[in-house]
């Protein structure tokens, strides 16, 4: 049996929400409850006003298959946005549909990403272990911040990393020199939601 549910039982509910596709042939995908047999536009308006004043930007210089998978975590943070920095084309699997109910740009780049954060008001920092880095733990993120991630083995290019006002590293305790880029943007993510938003009320 797949993950979601099956087709909805009938009468259906006279709801515009609602997506008569879904309710006929049921819904598998991977989105909460309140979701199901929702429409992907109405997932997005719901989650509109809703969204982080985080942002995430993400070097795109050799389609890294850990793109979709820090899609897939800002999508679950409902970050205010995701800029892919470099290549248009962007390893989607990862992602699993989830950059669906966000909104995600392009950033052909540095220069364009900085404009933006500039004229926007925010502050890019960049989550990498260069010498200059503070420990993440210990730092208090800016509210209007684009946390900067690079690839996968290269980290962040000199040339974005100089355009960041700030960078932060995730301290680390054993022998390998860096951690997977897609879970360190998950801790950073994560950090910055500790900080800056309250949780639900269930």
């Amino acid at each position: 049996m797949g993950v979601g549910v099956g087709p909805a039982p009938q009468p259906w509910p006279d709801d515009p929400r609602l997506d008569p596709e879904l309710l006929r042939e049921g819904d598998r995908r991977n989105v909460v409850d309140r979701y199901r047999y929702w429409s992907v536009e109405a997932i997005r308006d719901d989650l509109a006003p809703t969204r982080s004043a985080l942002h995430v930007a993400i070097e795109n210089l050799e389609h890294d298959l850990n793109i979709g998978s820090i899609v897939r975590t800002a999508n679950a943070f409902n970050v205010g946005g995701v800029h892919i920095v470099g290549r248009r084309r962007w390893n989607r699997r990862g992602a699993l549909v989830t950059d669906r109910y966000i909104d995600v740009h392009h950033r052909p780049g540095v220069s364009d990403l900085a404009e933006w954060a500039r004229g926007h008001g925010y502050t890019m920092v960049a989550v990498d272990n260069p010498p200059d880095s503070a420990p993440l733990e210990s730092t208090r993120l800016p509210e209007r911040c684009v946390l900067v991630f690079g690839q996968e083995s290269a980290g962040i290019s000199a040339g974005l990393l100089a355009a960041c006002q700030r960078a932060v590293r995730i301290e680390q305790y054993g022998s390998t020199r860096s951690m997977n880029v897609a879970a360190a943007a998950a801790i950073a993510m994560h950090w910055w939601i500790v900080q800056h938003r309250r949780p639900p009320v269930r």
